[in-house]
């Protein structure tokens, strides 16, 4: 486990973070920019000598008020948000200076890493003819032949425009699921934290606001504002059962069955879909005649209102949690409140394809 406790500070801005992270997994930090994401990994990795007090991999304390270990002898990778692969050497000789670099280290070996990021039809080409996606790749590949301990990625999509992203996105999650280093993820984009992350950390002017396992986090309706109200909602796990003829998965939740757009992915699949509050419509009664093939029986576990007109409604279905936003008015009218047994309607068509992953398989053990 990584641990911090750290200050660093330059004019107009203060970095105070005290925070222990999961040692497997994808724990994403989120926050807006000039939030101190990027310069929290830079403290992590030793890149801001300046920073002051203590980081620690389990045992072995690379700073103190005593010393300091240099970038090169913590044994992180590194992904920035500009690949950096050498440019004179194909992707083969990039991924060889990593590997050789790192020989003798316990790690994924190189034949691992090539399969689970596809790259065995990038390996005699060069950088500057690789696609952002291809590049990206690449990089990625080469920061894990270095067998680090942690993976820091800062927002490594960032500069992708979204066919790009969504070509990437499933390669991550197969590195989740098959490759087990633990990253510490900087994105400012919800979309791709909620398709990656098991766990969640909020971060704003310096300090860790919030943090936790990423599907209660995500459906707390107290942080909603924190997140932005059009990003709130919540993550539903599924597992795809049936590829219909009309073109729709059937999959199978803890609450009922979910029809959503298909799905590619084996029978049996674990899915993650990410619902957003503001596609949640909320019934007292069992709905009928309505197009909407989506209705989840629900019970109400928390109601916040504000100072608008709207209310954020927590809901547990089955043993998920899910977050709809509605109007004030409408939850008056519904009388809703902890206990008041619902439906929760959501439309197929909503769930952007961007908002479906892989569940993942080994979510982390400290949470």
């Amino acid at each position: 486990m990584l641990t911090l406790d750290v200050t660093h500070s330059y004019p107009g801005f203060q970095l105070r973070v005290q925070q222990a992270l999961p040692s497997s997994g994808i724990t994403a930090l989120f926050g807006r920019s000039g939030s101190g994401k990027s310069t929290l990994l830079r403290v992590i990795a030793g890149l801001d000598a300046g920073a002051k007090g203590r980081v620690a991999w389990q045992n072995e304390v690379w700073q103190d008020s005593n010393h300091f270990t240099p970038p090169h002898k913590r044994g992180l990778g590194f992904v920035f948000q500009d690949t950096r692969l050498f440019p004179h050497l194909t992707v083969a000789q990039n991924l060889a200076y990593a590997d050789t670099r790192a020989k003798g280290l316990p790690g994924p070996s190189l034949d691992a890493i090539i399969a689970a990021l596809d790259l065995d039809p990038l390996m005699s080409r060069r950088p500057t003819t690789l696609s952002g996606g291809e590049a990206s790749r690449a990089a990625i590949g080469r920061a894990l032949l270095t067998r680090p301990r942690m993976l820091l990625m800062d927002e490594p999509l960032a500069a992708l425009d979204e066919a790009r992203k969504a070509e990437i996105l499933p390669y991550l999650e197969r590195l989740r699921d098959q490759i087990g280093t633990p990253m510490l993820y900087v994105s400012h984009n919800m979309a791709e934290v909620a398709r990656l992350a098991t766990h969640l950390m909020l971060i704003d002017a310096g300090r860790i606001t919030h943090h936790g396992p990423i599907e209660a986090l995500l459906s707390d309706p107290s942080i909603a504002h924190t997140l932005g109200v059009r990003e709130a909602g919540s993550i539903l796990c599924a597992t795809l059962t049936a590829q219909d003829d009309d073109g729709l998965s059937q999959l199978t939740t803890s609450a009922g069955p979910l029809w959503l757009p298909q799905v590619t992915a084996p029978i049996g699949s674990r899915i993650r879909v990410r619902l957003l509050a503001q596609d949640v419509i909320l019934s007292r009664s069992a709905p009928t005649g309505l197009s909407a093939l989506n209705i989840l029986p629900a019970t109400v576990t928390d109601v916040r209102t504000g100072d608008g007109p709207g209310a954020l409604v927590q809901l547990r279905a089955g043993d998920d949690l899910i977050l709809a936003r509605i109007t004030r008015r409408s939850a008056t009218a519904l009388g809703l409140a902890v206990g008041t047994r619902c439906f929760a309607i959501l439309k197929s068509v909503s769930v952007a394809r961007g908002n479906i992953g892989t569940t993942p398989s080994n979510p982390p053990a400290t949470l």
